[in-house]
This record gives C-alpha cells, structure tokens and sequence, in this order.
C-alpha cells in the first residue's frame, strides 16, 4: 500500500490528461504538388511555439492562416523541385521543447495513407514513399496505451475498482464490465451517434472518483451497499462515462470520416492493453509488498490513506474542472 501511495503522490503533482496533440495532413495533389494543413493547439489563448521546416527544395505556393476556438490552423499549398517529398524529411521546429506529439497523415495520389504519430523526442518525420499498414495499427495502439497510461484520473479510478473489488471473480467482473461500458461510449461518440461536451464529462469523471472513494470508506466501516455487493454494476455504470472521455482523444485528432473506423478499433485495443498492464503492475507491487513483514494495523493505515489521497485528488480535479466551465 505505500507503492500504492507513492504512485498516488505522483499522480497529483501531474495533469490528468496531456495537451491534445498537434496536427499535420499532407495531400498530393499532382506533379511535385502538395496541399498542407498544419492544426496547431491553442493553451491560454496563445500558439503552440512549433513550427514547420521542409526541405530547401520545397517552395509556398499559396498561404492561409485562420483561428478556430482552440487551434490555430495554417493551409498551404506547396512545390518540390527535383522530385516529391517522398524520401524528404519534414521537421518540426520547437517540438522537442513541449509535451505535445503531433499527428502526421499523408494521402498520396494512388490512394496510399500513411498515419504516424510523432513525439517531441523525435522532432521530425519521414515521408514514406510507401505506406506500411502495420505502422497505422502501431500508431493507434500507442496511442491508446498513452492515452490511459498518462491519463491519471481513469487509473485511478481503476485503482479504485480494485480496491473494492475483493475477490479474484469480482475483479475480473469489475474490470470486464468497466471495459465493456467504455467501449461502448467510446465507439458511439466517436462515430457521431452521442456528444456530449468535453468539459462536463471531464468533471462528472473527477466526480465519479470521489464517489468511489466515499463507498471504500463505507465498506471499510462495515457498511454495507449496492457498490460493495455489486461492484460490476458501478463499474459498468460509470464505464460509460469514462468512454466519453477517451472519445475526446480521438476527437482531438480531428481525422477524416474515413480513418475513425481503424483509428477506433485500434485505439480502443491501446488502451485496454495499458488498463490490463497497469492492473498487473498494481498486482505485483502489492504481492512484492506483502513479502515484507509488516503489522496488520500498518496495512490497514496505509489502506485508509491511499483512499483519503484519492478522495483528496478526485476533489481537487472536480473544483478545477467546474471552474473551467
């Protein structure tokens, strides 16, 4: 319980969700012709200080720059001299000093696509000539495990489950029916079927954390509840809730109609693979712990702190987000 304390600590110093990602569409449209479209993110009314580096053999043909509510949005259209931009490196300057990647899609004139997402560890990206399908898959995969993984508020709210779920047969009915809802929303919002706007999901989530966390104190005094005999059903119910927010990294993307279906699929597998990954790390930090000897009285305390710090944490995002409205 004290590793488990340690990673709440950790949790509460950061963010509970990275900056959206920056965005880069590169379209052929004919002999050594390309049109560019390079989305960058808005935070406190100013623009992400990145900025685009093509080769010396690529001239501007045309410019267009225009602000939507949270991006600043640059059109170009573009010339190679001496041959395409396949093979050519496209750089992203000032990248590696932010915390924001950048998604790079490329539509070539043979119906080829390339999706790549890059880091600020790698400020740059370069053109394929042919796209391989296994990259795309990579691409969303990751990024779905990124997005849980760094994505505090859902682990902890994961967290939470376990720590009600009491039982090796409750926990996998926990986690599966957490899954299940989650999938559900995640898919219908991402194809347009539900919207609801981002801001009062991200606070219902904080929210739903905190009622957790008032339900462990419960069933630690003995009391008994609907989340502590059925904890499927919470987890099913809430689940849909957190689906809705793991559409709104999709959403960020702003990808065309025509890529969701693949980017849905894979980013869901992403980040049921970081879910599964972190569950298990909990698992075998806590069986490492119990090899230590240690006073019951200890593990009770440490028990009871880890869930007053998720409390405390659930409280302080609920305030921050309501405020954000």
């Amino acid at each position: 319980m004290a590793v488990i304390a340690g990673f709440l600590a950790l949790a509460g110093a950061a963010t509970a969700h990275e900056i959206r990602p920056a965005y880069l569409q590169i379209d052929e449209l004919g002999a050594n012709r390309y049109k560019i479209v390079w989305r960058t993110p808005m935070l406190s009314g100013m623009r992400l200080p990145v900025a685009l580096r093509f080769p010396d053999s690529v001239r501007n043909v045309t410019t267009a720059e225009r602000e939507i509510p949270d991006s600043f949005v640059e059109t170009r259209v573009i010339e190679t001299a001496g041959g395409t931009l396949s093979g050519k490196r496209v750089e992203f300057v000032g990248l590696q000093a932010t915390i924001t990647d950048v998604l790079v899609r490329v539509h070539m004139l043979d119906g080829a696509v390339t999706i790549t997402m890059i880091h600020p560890s790698q400020p740059w990206v370069d053109v394929a000539s042919r796209p391989e399908r296994i990259a795309v898959v990579k691409t969303f995969i990751i990024h779905g495990i990124e997005h849980i993984l760094f994505g505090y508020d859902h682990l902890i709210f994961v967290l939470a489950l376990m720590f009600i779920a009491r039982s090796w047969r409750a926990l996998l009915l926990t986690v599966t029916a957490f899954t299940a809802a989650h999938s559900i929303t995640l898919t219908l919002a991402t194809l347009g079927f539900v919207h609801v706007p981002g801001p009062p999901v991200e606070a219902a989530i904080a929210f739903s954390i905190l009622l957790l966390a008032c339900e462990i104190i419960r069933i630690q005094k003995g009391q008994t509840s609907l989340t502590a005999q059925q904890p499927w059903l919470v987890a099913f119910a809430f689940g849909l809730l957190h689906g809705l927010g793991f559409a709104g990294a999709l959403a960020d993307l702003a990808l065309p109609s025509g890529d969701i279906p693949l980017a849905l699929l894979f980013f869901n597998i992403g980040v049921e693979v970081g879910q599964l990954m972190f569950i298990a790390a909990v698992i075998a930090l806590v069986g490492l712990v119990r090899l230590v000897p240690y006073p019951p009285s200890a593990g009770r305390r440490a028990f009871l702190a880890a869930t007053y710090m998720i409390g405390t944490m659930a409280s302080f995002w609920f305030i921050e987000r309501l405020s954000a409205f």
